[in-house]
């Protein structure tokens, strides 16, 4: 299955298939789907439980338990879809989400027992989403930095290892430079954002003029301008999604700090409408943060 199940499932249009139309399944006569990844999500969920019900009875090994259990993880591969739209801002390759999603996609399948008459979904999101969080806690860094730099970093260590067994001492600016055939500010570029693979706690001491100072005594307070950076950075795409108008109003609104008077004496419209138009704009993106959250 992998990459190209998961890049199949993102680029397909999905279809209407009537479940009316498919035979009752029987221990020796599965439905036959054709394509199941252009299965509609609420045919899925129909279809979903007559496939469990038929995996229950079917050794497993033979070809029809393959058929069954295989048709069940393309059937619901819009689970995969949808849980990883949450992680879409992440800036992480989403054909690699997507397999992790569908590890625990199968691990959810193989789990299932539809005797306990639990929605499938209702277990299936939580070991595809558990899946997704895994694979960020193993891979992504302490620290957010590019790709590039990421990259440099495993250059970098390797050149390191290399000329210090030839050298038989840690090499310096230049020969690693030298190694790699790159100039000497990228590699303290790439030795500076190595710092960001691994972060100290905040438990460790540092000594300062003889004096252990424990690493939490020297973080500065709080910013909540860090908040408002947060909460723009979700507000964006959200913005896009409003109408030209409304983005117009919140920009006189929030941007020029106009009154609710003068955006409507500015747009032709009352005072009354404007304060209308302005509290859906206000509703639809709380509504969306909400969501996201």
């Amino acid at each position: 299955m992998g990459a190209s199940v998961a890049t199949a499932v993102v680029n397909s249009e999905e279809t209407a298939v009537d479940v009316r139309s498919i035979p009752a399944a029987r221990p020796d006569d599965l439905p036959y789907i054709e394509e199941p990844q252009s299965v509609t999500p609420q045919d899925a969920r129909e279809l979903t439980q007559i496939f469990f019900r038929q995996l229950a009875t079917l050794e497993e090994g033979t070809h029809e338990y393959q058929y069954a259990r295989n048709t069940l993880i393309e059937m619901n591969l819009t689970l995969v879809r949808y849980a990883a739209r949450r992680f879409r801002h992440r800036g992480d390759d989403m054909e690699d989400i997507m397999q992790v999603g569908t590890i625990g996609l199968i691990k959810a399948i193989d789990r299932y027992d539809p005797s306990r008459e639990v929605e499938f979904t209702t277990l299936a999101i939580p070991y595809i989403t558990g899946e997704m969080k895994r694979f960020f806690r193993d891979t992504t860094w302490d620290v957010r930095v590019p790709r590039r730099l990421q990259e440099l970093r495993v250059d970098l260590a390797r050149a390191n290892e290399k000329l210090a067994s030839e050298l038989g001492r840690d090499p310096n600016v230049c020969e690693l430079a030298a190694e790699l055939d790159i100039s000497k500010e990228e590699v303290v570029e790439g030795q500076v954002a190595a710092n960001g693979y691994n972060a100290s706690s905040i438990d460790v001491t540092i000594n300062e003029d003889g004096n252990e100072t424990p690493l939490a005594d020297l973080i500065g307070e709080r910013d909540q301008d860090m908040d408002l950076v947060e909460d723009l950075h979700a507000l964006k795409p959200l913005l896009e999604q409003l109408e030209d108008r409304d983005r117009h109003i919140l920009e006189l609104r929030f941007g020029q700090e106009m009154t609710q008077s003068q955006i409507g004496s500015e747009l032709g419209i009352s005072q009354m409408h404007t304060s209308r138009l302005l509290s859906r704009a206000l509703t639809q993106l709380r509504a969306g943060l909400l969501s996201e959250a």
